[in-house]
């Protein structure tokens, strides 16, 4: 009797099926946003073909970042310390150019202690997608209030916050940030087509993705609820990605719709919605989330992009070879040129 093989799923350009993609079984809250986002991410590398030993995953500390454990189990990662992310990454992807690097971190992560780490790194344009996974709690810790949080938000074990919310784009606009987008976990159509764009973007990609928190801040009046996310989202942009390795057709009235090449040859198509929205001009992008706040709307899409600023690898003239695989006589200095340093020290 001849055995029937059970029938193989949809393979990619590396022939690998989605499956190959997967991290470990989930031990966040069913429900949790931040699972969808995971199921985002390994659906935007199957789809890009990016082989996951090519990705270095980067976290510090919360829900957040208990997310790269749940998705590309063959790759590269590092959990770090809480708001430490971006020296970590910063340090891998410099040390080894060849490395694709994704950070997810959540907004106390981000907002809060690791606010300075994330200014910089953008400042720096360090070449990596930068998730933030957005609750506007402390979700592990029992759920305090996180610097995104809505001020006079009431929660039963917090009390009232008093304070105004940090607006984390706008964060990542005034530190001159050449890719920010925004999103909704309870989007994944347009969150893939971001994840997408940001891995073919050359810098530091940030995406800040609201995640409703299931157990401790999914309330009706929360801006960071399903609930709230789904009534009030505002798309300012239907993107469409286009990867390099496909042809590139584009049949759009030049009117209503902008084409951006991105680094790796990759086509991003924006078609605005609703609203004139120039995401090129970093100003408008500025204007556009200051009059967001004060409506309280919900904005997603791309909300500014700017594909032709230089990454640290290229301000730092790192040459091709990685300087990971260089050899110790490359890096090390010679005991004359030392010498030679140490005297004109003198």
């Amino acid at each position: 009797m001849t055995a029937v093989s059970a029938p193989k799923g949809k393979t990619n350009k590396l022939g690998l099926e989605k499956t190959a993609y997967r991290g470990l079984e989930s031990t966040l809250c069913n429900g949790c946003g931040h699972d969808s986002i995971s199921s985002r991410i390994i659906d935007a590398c199957f789809e890009l073909s990016i082989p996951s030993e090519r990705v270095a995953k980067f976290s510090g500390i919360g829900c957040s970042s208990k997310s790269p454990a749940y998705f590309l189990s063959r790759s590269h990662g590092f959990n770090s310390l809480h708001g430490r992310m971006p020296a970590v990454a910063t340090g891998a992807v410099m040390a080894n150019r060849t490395l694709i690097g994704i950070g997810v971190s959540g907004d106390g992560d981000t907002g809060s202690i690791g606010i300075g780490q994330f200014k910089h790194l953008i400042r720096r344009n360090v070449p990596m997608v930068y998730i933030i996974e957005n609750n506007g709690v402390y979700g592990l810790t029992k759920g305090q209030f996180s610097a995104t949080a809505d001020m006079g938000q009431e929660l039963k074990h917090a009390g009232v916050n008093e304070l105004p919310p940090i607006d984390l784009c706008l964060e990542a606009l005034a530190a001159n940030c050449g890719f920010v987008a925004r999103s909704f976990a309870g989007d994944p159509k347009q969150v893939t087509t971001l994840v997408k764009a940001a891995l073919s973007y050359k810098g530091t990609a940030v995406i800040d993705i609201i995640s409703p928190c299931v157990t401790f801040n999914d309330r009706d009046e929360s801006t960071k609820s399903y609930s709230w996310g789904k009534s009030h989202a505002e798309r300012i942009i239907d993107a469409t990605f286009i990867p390099y390795y496909e042809e590139i057709t584009v049949d759009y009235e030049p009117d209503v719709a902008t084409e951006v090449e991105l680094h790796d040859g990759s086509h991003i198509v924006l078609k605005k919605l609703g609203r004139e929205h120039d995401s090129t001009n970093r100003l408008a992008a500025i204007q556009l989330l200051e009059e967001a706040k004060a409506k309280q709307q919900f904005i997603t899409g791309l909300i500014y992009i700017d594909e032709h600023r230089a990454d640290l690898r290229d301000i730092e003239r790192l040459p091709e070879t990685p300087l990971a695989h260089l050899p110790e006589s490359s890096l090390r200095p010679s005991k004359d040129s030392l010498a030679k340093l140490m005297e004109a020290m003198k």
